[in-house]
């Protein structure tokens, strides 16, 4: 007889607990399916610690046009996603979202990279440049001004991709033959055909014509 009281007593689905065995249950796979906030799990990759975040959302911390922006994000978030979605930082644009067009174009440590193909959460610690850091107020930057002055634009979503890579290889070349204008903005595309334009507003740029 005291067994089966204390029996009773454990068990969840007794009475004298207040919870029945359903309930207990029910409680038990809420608990499961809510994912959480919690640190990285670290696993061992050929002898080195690495970190594993998820399934739920973790802390990242990005440094963006040398202001700092933080938000609780799953960790397949991309960082084009993050400044578009989290940050309100629109310029550069989703269109082919493969890391093919180049229309979402940022530098990373002054290096052209596609934001689609980088998660935010590896862009942690890393100086990073948007088309919005360019102009500062009604005055452009000079590779902008380029562009408006030789139509090398037309419907825009390829415009910011295109003006971040240029800068870039301006940044790394100042004055660029034809020949290495051709490959450093060989990872952007343009659908409305404007590369002729975007030529000679290069060609300006590299004879200081907007210096």
């Amino acid at each position: 007889m005291k067994r089966e009281e204390e029996s009773k007593a454990t068990d969840p689905s007794s009475a004298s607990s207040g919870v029945s065995r359903r309930d207990f249950l029910k409680i038990s796979g809420i608990s499961v399916a809510v994912p959480m906030v919690v640190g990285p799990t670290l696993v061992k990759v050929e002898g080195a610690e690495v970190p594993v975040y998820g399934p739920g959302t973790t802390p990242v911390s990005l440094m963006v046009n040398g202001k700092k922006f933080t938000a609780e994000l799953e960790p397949r978030v991309t960082l084009l996603d993050a400044l578009r979605n989290n940050f309100d930082l629109t310029g550069a644009k989703k269109v082919c979202d493969r890391a093919e067009c180049g229309a979402c174009t940022v530098l990373m440590n002054g290096k052209a990279v596609y934001a689609c193909a980088v998660l935010a959460i590896d862009a942690q610690g890393q100086r990073i440049e948007t088309v919005e850091s360019l102009a500062r107020g009604d005055n452009l930057h000079a590779v902008q001004r380029a562009f408006m002055e030789n139509d090398a634009q037309q419907c825009g979503f390829c415009t910011p991709g295109f003006v971040m890579a240029s800068k870039a290889l301006l940044d790394k070349n100042p004055h660029p033959t034809p020949e290495q204008v051709q490959k450093g903005l060989s990872g952007n595309y343009c659908r409305c055909g404007t590369y002729a334009g975007i030529r000679r507003a290069m060609a300006d740029l590299a004879h200081g014509k907007e210096a």
